[in-house]
């Protein structure tokens, strides 16, 4: 039950990668959930280098590595849309579920599911001005919810708010999302 939980995580924050570029939301930002400036040197990186370069990705860095998915989230010939958790929307989820980060990062099929459901692989990358209120099928293969709010709703019932849109990459876009998604 709670790997079934953490996956969904996730998956949810890959989603609200993609739904964040739903711009009627932009949330004040706390200091514990700092999102990063874009500036135009990012434009150069693709968005596995983009979450690198900024200390408050660290843990979905090592997410995705633990998942051996950094390879793959670097190809220069796609279109990502990353809904990119913040260390702390990690920390929540792992309060959540009451895993630890090495029981998570362990579970590399669990890990997997949750982190392909924060992402969107499309023929382009998704901004905030493409945004519209409903579905989205997520690279996981789970459906996430744009709300009428322009908030992230995710199979489980959770919203995630979206701190930070357009941070634009060479293979797609980041939306920094203020919680991790988890798929059912």
């Amino acid at each position: 039950m709670k790997i079934t939980k953490i996956a969904t995580i996730g998956a949810l924050a890959v989603s609200l990668v993609g739904l964040s570029a739903c711009n009627n939301m932009m949330p004040q930002k706390s200091a514990a959930m700092k999102a990063p400036m874009h500036n135009q040197s990012m434009a150069k990186m693709n968005v596995v280098q983009i979450a690198q370069s900024n200390p408050d990705f660290s843990l979905l860095v090592e997410a995705v590595v633990a998942a051996d998915l950094a390879g793959a989230l670097s190809n220069p010939n796609a279109n990502f849309t990353i809904l990119a958790p913040t260390n702390a929307a990690f920390m929540q989820v792992l309060n959540e579920t009451g895993m630890s980060k090495a029981q998570l990062f362990a579970n590399k099929p669990l890990l997997t599911k949750i982190l392909s459901y924060h992402v969107i692989n499309g023929a382009a990358p998704v901004y905030a001005k493409d945004v519209m209120p409903g579905n989205v099928i997520m690279l996981s293969k789970d459906t996430l919810m744009v709300t009428n709010q322009g908030k992230l709703m995710d199979e489980s019932g959770r919203t995630a708010t979206i701190l930070k849109t357009d941070i634009a990459a060479t293979n797609g876009v980041v939306h920094v999302i203020d919680r991790v998604l988890l798929p059912k």
